[in-house]
């Protein structure tokens, strides 16, 4: 496989592989997988949310803002 880049992105990879003391296709390949496991992250927690809110267990949008008034209160 073949991923182009930018001669402005190429630079970055380098820059940033080399301030890691690795070389670019690691960190690529790195990078590659983070992705992919946050992006499976978030798919698993949309669904429990989905599933969350079959079963009724939700908050209204005032109970949400009541929360988030007394979570950032000192």
């Amino acid at each position: 496989m073949e991923v182009h880049f930018t001669p402005e992105q190429e630079a970055k990879l380098a820059q940033t592989a080399a301030e890691q003391g690795r070389e670019p296709d690691e960190l690529v390949r790195q990078v590659v997988a983070r992705y992919f496991d946050e992006e499976n992250r978030f798919v698993n927690e949309v669904t429990r949310g989905e599933e969350a809110l079959k079963r009724g267990e939700y908050l209204t949008h005032e109970q949400m803002g009541q929360r988030l008034e007394r979570f950032l209160q000192p």
